[in-house]
């Protein structure tokens, strides 16, 4: 939310607050995944760029494919006009997202190979790169748990020094994440994206994305 939003909802609470329960009440009959891509059109056709940042990754985080994202934006052609469409797709390659790469858009998910399980350090979380992606990987003496290096506030790409022990910090805009769990621990409350994972028959970790 940003802070013209907090100041509103603390100065006039009485009138704003039941705008958003209207808004929640209004998409309750709607799956996360299609509120997510009406709330992404919604600022698309707004032009707002930090609400295209920060509702970009909410919907693939609710289940929408960079593909869906790409047409349904395409489909709304007549509503948002292909100069608000032009815009949109300029700022989500600033963004770097791997699943809108021209190579990954319509690929099928597969296994890739990792790494070796012994190669890893136990209770020591590192970052790697797989087929264009970073992810951190935490290994413990029961399993391992890999995440997307992309934090879900605004899909910033979290480098390795954003690592203090098991803490993992966004330099953008300070969100914490506990990477034993994914969970956020300050700033904000969406988890990372854990990385289905598994380990093959020659104890090495492939992921499927």
């Amino acid at each position: 939310m940003s802070k013209a939003m907090d100041y509103l909802l603390q100065t006039r609470g009485e009138v704003v607050a039941p705008y958003f329960k209207f808004l929640k009440q209004a998409g309750e009959n709607l799956d996360p995944k299609t509120r997510g891509l009406v709330s992404l059109l919604g600022k698309v056709h707004a032009q707002s760029e930090s609400g295209l940042r920060q509702y970009l990754p909410r919907a693939l985080r609710d289940g929408a494919s960079a593909a869906e994202v790409i047409d349904v934006l395409l489909f709304s052609l007549p509503m948002l006009g292909l100069t608000r469409i032009n815009w949109a797709i300029e700022i989500i390659l600033t963004m770097d997202i791997p699943e809108f790469s021209p190579e990954l858009l319509d690929q099928e998910a597969t296994w890739h190979r990792l790494t070796a399980v012994a190669e890893l350090p136990i209770d020591e979380p590192v970052r790697m790169e797989v087929a264009d992606r970073a992810v951190f990987v935490l290994r413990d003496q029961q399993e391992v748990r890999v995440y997307d290096s992309q934090c879900p506030h605004q899909a910033a790409n979290i480098p390795a020094s954003g690592l203090t022990g098991n803490t993992l910090t966004c330099p953008n805009h300070g969100w914490q994440f506990d990477l034993q769990t994914g969970t956020c621990i300050a700033g904000g409350g969406h988890p990372l994206r854990q990385i289905i994972s598994r380990i093959n028959d020659q104890q090495e970790i492939e992921l499927f994305f």
